[in-house]
């Protein structure tokens, strides 16, 4: 026990709300992983979907964010009850998960069906997303947000390791429904733990006119946040161009095998963990905004050594490790400190509205790259584009070069333009939120 005790971050040895909390996040985390591979391979093995089948079950889970932001979080905002409504939101998508091998097994197992789970549980993601960002204010002190972040993107970055291996070896083992039903229980077990999170949540908004675009007109008001979100959606409408075509150009063109794509996909993880115990120790060094601004750099860069790649078997193998390494690490750079600089400026009234209205833009964009890299690739080549996708996401630091946020050492106050003055924090530290989920873009 004495060991296990120094091994434990101080973070979470301290504050036992937020080990909780920690607790729920990543073990939802590592069920989100588990979705990600053992939905499509239901699709796959169980009813022979073809690729066009496989783009309306990804768009099915993706479509929510853009339809639904803004009113789910105009939605918490105005009612409150946020730790009670991610509970609901944890027990309703493994309810949905569990029809999935509920229908297989009295044999009702259809495609439609599997859009409407992949639909509602993205509608579910939305509303859980919105209600954690405005959970964190009531758990972390202002002094912690840093640490905070970096064991929450930590378990982001670990899911994608644990996550995918788990998946593939619960469906090769016991079938992917099955998978899918296992994969119910980890939200459960979040559920459980978010349950026993005591803590005093932040007031809900009172106003009654204006709630679904107070959001949006906060980041138009706010330098840091509308830069932030102008960098951070260039960077995801090259991300998933990049996306789009990497498994094609990787097998294809480069000669890679699963395993190995595995292993490669694995380095942006392994990146992803030590970025966020290193990201702290960064911002220390050259400030919190300069380390947002590296990390728009540093995240889409390494990629260029993709489509860069060339030579004997083996050099082409380092150069795909060494642009996931690169990746995983600037993303984890990226998320983090915008994350604490977003938990630190928008006041408590605009928490779930702003993570709404930003979460639209962010995650509204990356379906435009993706569509956008298949008419191109079919036009200048695979590779090309690949090239122009690496490059152009580096773009996205152009939008800071006038922005508050490259001479932002330490994390701000609240801005006071936003509306009065911020309640108290009951961790202990100014009452102020978390940033968006997601703020900025995972890891190729």
């Amino acid at each position: 026990m004495r060991l296990l005790s120094r091994l434990t971050p101080a973070l979470l040895a301290a504050r036992p709300a937020f080990r909780r909390f920690w607790a729920a996040q990543t073990v939802s985390l590592i069920g989100d992983q588990i979705t990600l591979i053992a939905l499509p391979l239901v699709a796959v093995l169980e009813l022979d979907a073809g690729a066009a089948e496989m783009g309306y079950l990804t768009a099915a889970a993706l479509v929510p964010a853009l339809l639904f932001s803004l009113h789910a979080g105009a939605l918490v905002d105005r009612h409150g009850r946020r730790r009670r409504t991610m509970i609901a939101t944890d027990l309703g998508r493994g309810l949905l998960l569990a029809i999935v091998p509920l229908s297989t097994a009295f044999g009702v197992l259809s495609l439609p069906l599997l859009y409407a789970v992949a639909f509602l549980s993205g509608a579910l993601s939305v509303l859980f997303m919105v209600s954690y960002n405005a959970l964190f204010v009531a758990l972390v002190p202002r002094v912690d947000y840093m640490g905070a972040m970096s064991l929450l993107n930590g378990s982001r970055a670990l899911s994608g390791v644990v996550g995918p291996s788990i998946g593939g070896a619960l469906v090769q083992a016991l079938t992917a429904p099955v998978a899918l039903a296992l994969d119910a229980a980890t939200y459960c077990v979040s559920a459980f733990f978010l349950h026993r999170v005591e803590a005093v949540e932040p007031p809900r908004e009172e106003a009654q006119r204006g709630l679904v675009l107070g959001g949006v007109r906060f980041i138009a008001a706010s330098p840091v946040v509308r830069s932030a979100l102008a960098a951070t959606a260039t960077l995801n409408i090259f991300d998933y161009a990049f996306l789009a075509l990497f498994v094609l150009y990787v097998t294809r063109s480069l000669g890679l095998s699963p395993g190995t794509l595995g292993l490669v996909l694995g380095a942006g993880a392994v990146g992803g963990v030590i970025g966020s115990l290193l990201t702290g120790r960064i911002a220390r060094s050259i400030g919190v905004g300069p380390t947002f601004a590296a990390g728009c750099l540093v995240f889409p860069l390494p990629l260029l050594l993709v489509p860069l790649a060339g030579g004997p078997q083996s050099i082409v193998l380092l150069m795909l490790l060494a642009a996931e390494f690169g990746a995983g690490f600037g993303v984890m750079m990226l998320d983090i400190s915008i994350g604490s600089i977003f938990a630190a400026t928008i006041p408590d009234r605009f928490r779930s509205r702003v993570s709404g209205a930003y979460m639209m833009v962010n995650y509204g964009v990356r379906p435009l790259g993706a569509l956008a890299a298949g008419a191109l690739a079919t036009t200048i080549g695979t590779r090309e584009t690949l090239i122009l996708a690496a490059a152009g996401g580096g773009l996205g630091v152009l939008w800071l070069v006038r922005s508050p946020l490259l001479r932002m050492r330490d994390l701000p106050e609240p801005e006071p333009a936003a509306g009065g003055p911020p309640a108290s924090d009951p961790a202990g530290g100014e009452s102020v939120p978390q940033a968006p989920a997601g703020a900025g873009a995972e890891a190729a």
